[in-house]
């Protein structure tokens, strides 16, 4: 493949013309122009992407590390950085990790073999102190509480929200109250326990273990979670569920059950996604493509912010 000198010596010009000429600098005459113009043509040549953006020290790729691409919460995340990163002239490099570190791990190491510019972690499997090792290779978002970190952070304040929803179940009478989540050891399922924990000795309850099923995902993990309060002796009267498509799947399965909502079980979701409203159902609004919108341009900036996101509660007619 032919280089800059070779067009150089087939063009009778300096290399410096040749650099001209390709980065469309105005002052080169008409002939010199021609003359390399042609020498590109008869050669193919390309310019070498690598070594542009090792001399600009930018890439204008962004890497951004996902456990789904086809969960609609983090669906939603992404829709908000893509809008921006085409707004900015960025292009995307995902990572869906399925949870799996060494994923996550791969991520890193491009950021800190300048393959990307900066990283946008949503949900992570990693230790906080293997992802503070690679700040200094570049830019890293969380979208999780952080406070006091060096990392910027764009995040919801699960354990308020959390206890809020509980103490509004509360007030409608319930006082066995469960819950469903994705996985017990994300983050924001560690903030949510704590709430749930603290909502549990406010108000003098028994606190059940049965009451927390995990693994709660998509649409069919409704099905699951009845089946599973059927085998319980006192089920919740009350559950909430951290994604509005298992809510949904919930709210569907009673209904083949023939499980009245809300009287028999109450539900409230999480996200307000589309599905949510046609559904009537309850739901916490979280507004996934602002967060999105907010993580690029905290990991196109290098100040260190921590941004929350408010949230508030949809009364719909599942709880």
């Amino acid at each position: 493949m032919a280089n800059i000198k070779d067009l150089a010596e087939m063009a009778g010009v300096s290399k410096t013309t040749v650099s001209r000429v390709l980065n469309n600098h105005p002052y080169v005459s008409e002939e010199k122009k021609n003359a390399v113009l042609k020498a590109i043509q008869s050669t193919n040549y390309q310019k070498n992407i690598n070594a542009v953006h090792l001399s600009k020290g930018k890439t204008q790729l962004m890497g951004v590390v996902l456990p789904f691409s086809d969960h609609p919460y983090f669906a939603q995340l992404l829709k908000g950085i893509a809008k921006q990163a085409l707004n900015h002239n960025y292009k995307l490099v995902l990572f869906q990790t399925d949870y799996m570190e060494s994923r996550e791990r791969e991520a890193l190491q491009m950021l800190k073999q300048k393959q990307i510019d900066s990283l946008i972690i949503c949900s992570r499997a990693c230790e906080l102190s293997v992802i503070e090792e690679h700040l200094h290779f570049g830019q890293i978002v969380l979208c999780e509480v952080n406070k006091g970190k060096r990392l910027s952070t764009t995040y919801v304040d699960h354990y308020k929200i959390f206890f809020r929803a509980l103490e509004y179940l509360y007030h409608k009478g319930h006082r066995k109250i469960g819950y469903c989540i994705g996985r017990k050891t994300g983050t924001n399922s560690v903030y949510r326990e704590k709430a749930y924990r603290d909502f549990i000795t406010k108000y003098n309850l028994l606190f059940q273990p049965d009451y927390i099923i995990d693994e709660c995902l998509y649409f069919e993990d409704g099905e699951s979670v009845i089946k599973q309060l059927k085998g319980m002796d006192t089920p919740p009267s009350a559950l909430l569920v951290t994604n509005d498509q298992v809510a949904a799947g919930i709210v569907t399965y009673c209904k083949n059950q023939n499980i009245s909502v809300p009287d028999e079980l109450a539900i409230i979701g999480f996200d307000n996604q589309p599905i949510a409203k046609m559904m009537n159902i309850t739901t916490i609004e979280i507004p996934l493509e602002e967060m999105g919108k907010n993580l690029f341009l905290q990991a196109v900036k290098s100040d260190i912010l921590n941004k929350e996101i408010p949230v508030k509660l949809i009364e719909r007619g599942t709880a």
